[in-house]
Parts: structure tokens; sequence; C-alpha cells
């Protein structure tokens, strides 16, 4: 299939509600992808689907060719997500929460954190612990917890929530620089104009479907 993600045939109901039917997706590599939905459309559980944290009623994901489940893979690998709120330890300051992460596979060494750290605007010998962070700054830590192990295929849902002017066009830029890397990016956002000028392929999720939206 030569496709970095492909979905067939997926249909999902979640919490006795039809979510999906029939739905058919392929994304190729490098690509910044967009998903425009209100809230309940059903992006998170389509982002839960590919990352293999779901599985579909019916359907098969396929993951760089491999598919999720029956007797494939479990879980993706190789991808960065940040979904819902990320499960930081409160009592830990940033910094450690990102070295703790990195310390499960030790892909990456302190320095790297820390340049992201302060890419995004945290400083990283700031003592507040988590527990005691604005929205804003735990959307950040939960977007670097995503990006920062070289992951290929980066998946981010809601990523500008609680965050203001400045710091959307760091994660913008962030994004960009991700693509030209070569990475797969792939975003929800319930506000089209977040995403006008960063994906190059968006869809809006209505009807159970995907339905393409045009891109500028």
């Amino acid at each position: 299939m030569n496709h970095i993600i492909a979905l067939e045939n997926i249909e999902m109901t979640f919490k006795k509600r039809s979510i999906f039917s029939d739905l058919h997706l392929t994304i190729d590599r490098p690509k910044v992808v967009g998903f425009i939905g209100e809230n309940g459309s059903g992006k998170s559980v389509l982002f839960k689907i590919i990352a293999g944290i779901y599985r579909a009623d019916k359907g098969r994901v396929f993951i760089r060719d491999v598919k999720l489940g029956d007797g494939g893979i479990d879980f993706a690998t190789n991808l960065g997500l940040l979904v819902d709120s990320p499960g930081f330890i409160g009592v830990y300051t940033g910094l450690a929460n990102l070295k703790y992460l990195a310390g499960i596979q030790n892909k990456i060494d302190d320095d790297k954190i820390i340049e992201l750290m302060q890419l995004v605007g945290l400083d990283p010998n700031d003592k507040t612990l988590v527990k005691n962070y604005s929205l804003g700054m735990k959307q950040k830590l939960g977007i670097i917890q995503a990006v920062m192990e070289n992951q290929d295929i980066i998946i981010l849902d809601e990523p500008f929530n609680a965050l203001d002017a400045k710091s959307v066009s760091i994660v913008k830029e962030l994004v960009m620089t991700l693509f030209e890397e070569g990475k797969t990016i792939l975003l929800t956002s319930h506000n089209q104009m977040d995403l006008d000028d960063l994906c190059h392929e968006m869809y809006r999720i209505e009807d159970f479907k995907l339905n393409p939206v045009s891109t500028k």
C-alpha cells in the first residue's frame, strides 16, 4: 500500500452512538493533515483508533503497511500522541516529567528536552509542580512529549487549546519544522482557521464520514 496510515471500512460505535460508518482514509508521508469537527464529532476517537488505543467495531487499520490488532501489532510504534489530558505526575516538575518519560525508551538526552521546553516557552529550571501548572503550560508539556523522541507520526488533538497567540505561532512553526524533517503530522481543531495555513489536506468529520475540505 505504501501509505504511512491507511484505514479501511472503519465502523465505530462509541457510548451507544454511531461515530463512523464505512470510513476510509489514506495518508502518505510527509504531510500535515487536519481534521475539523464539532466537539463530540469523533476527532479524538479517530486518533485513538489510529494509535491503537481503541479498536474499531469493523474495518482495518494499517500503520506503515503493518496491520493493527488481529495478529499484527497492538499499538502503533514510533507515534507521538497528544489526546485528552496527558497523565503527567502532578508532584513532579515539567522537566522531571519529561525526563521520566524519556527514560522509558532512552532515545533522547536531557539537552533535547531542554531545547524543546525553551522553544515553546517553558523554563526547564522552573520548580513549579505540574499540578500547579496553568492549562496552557500543561498543553505545551503535552506537545513536547508527543514530538520529543523523533516520532515519524505525530498526532495532536486540539493542540492550540489554552495557548495565547504567541504560543500558537510557535507551535505552528514547530509543526512546519517537523514536516520539513519528513514527519507526518495529524491535527484537529473545531476551527478551520487554526489549520488553514498548515495543512496539505483537511477533512471535516460529519455524518459519520470524512468529507474533504479545500485548503488554501
